[in-house]
């Protein structure tokens, strides 16, 4: 098993990925390929650079992707909040 299986962070993102498309598959149409790919794209960026950074051979470039997951995280809290206003 990979060590970034065994990261809280990295299991509470793959949560947060598949409740994402769980409560985005009944969405209108339109949405799907809008707002909601976006979603559920950021998501799988979050996980997928924290995988990718653990598998990294420096602390510099483990922090680096950790950046980025962090960053992808507030564009996914950011797309939510737009959601929500459109109801």
């Amino acid at each position: 098993m990979h060590q970034y299986k065994e990261l809280k962070v990295c299991r509470k993102s793959i949560s947060i990925a598949n409740y994402i498309n769980e409560i985005t598959e009944n969405f209108a149409c339109e949405e799907i390929f809008g707002l909601v790919a976006k979603l559920r794209r950021v998501c799988v960026s979050i996980s997928s650079n924290i995988a990718e950074g653990v598998e990294k051979n420096s602390s510099k470039s483990f922090i680096q992707f950790l950046e980025i997951a962090n960053g992808s995280s507030y564009e996914l809290d950011t797309q939510i909040i737009i959601i929500k206003n459109q109801n």
